[in-house]
């Protein structure tokens, strides 16, 4: 499976009144990871914005464990959990320090056309991204 890992300093501006990161951070550095884990399989966000295309979540879950506080450290692990060709899902787990899960989710996204908003599929539009989704996805269910 390809998963990448992100490291994360929480900064004291990501918390909230007790102490703990603000919920709403969390899909921050969920984003983080998932622009890390496009990286790693070779493309950049920018790249499709250059085509006048757009990656829009449409649906997000995110679950909450353990709490994570300012001063600690974590780490954002993403990796494909589905694609076919016109959604793509990116799951998350949050890990402290110790390595206990913080928090969990997963973020559904289409590609859009950025003037019309409507979805286009990745195969017509990034033919190299489909096939490094599809493979991404191969080596997953092959372990």
């Amino acid at each position: 499976m390809i998963k990448t890992k992100t490291p994360i300093e929480v900064r004291y501006q990501e918390t909230d009144q007790m102490g703990v990161v603000y919920h709403a951070n969390y899909l921050v550095w969920f984003e983080i990871g998932r622009t890390k884990f496009i990286e790693t399989l070779g493309f950049h966000y920018a790249d499709m914005e250059k085509q006048d295309f757009l990656s829009p979540v449409t649906d997000v879950t995110i679950s909450y464990k353990k709490p994570v506080r300012y001063g600690e450290k974590a780490i954002v692990e993403t990796w494909l959990d589905h694609y076919d060709g016109l959604r793509t899902v990116y799951a998350y787990q949050i890990l402290k320090e110790n390595g206990e899960i913080a928090v969990t989710g997963k973020t559904q996204h289409v590609i859009v056309k950025k003037e019309t908003f409507r979805p286009f599929p990745v195969k017509k539009a990034f033919p190299d991204w489909h096939e490094a989704y599809v493979n991404a996805l191969n080596k997953e269910r092959n372990n």
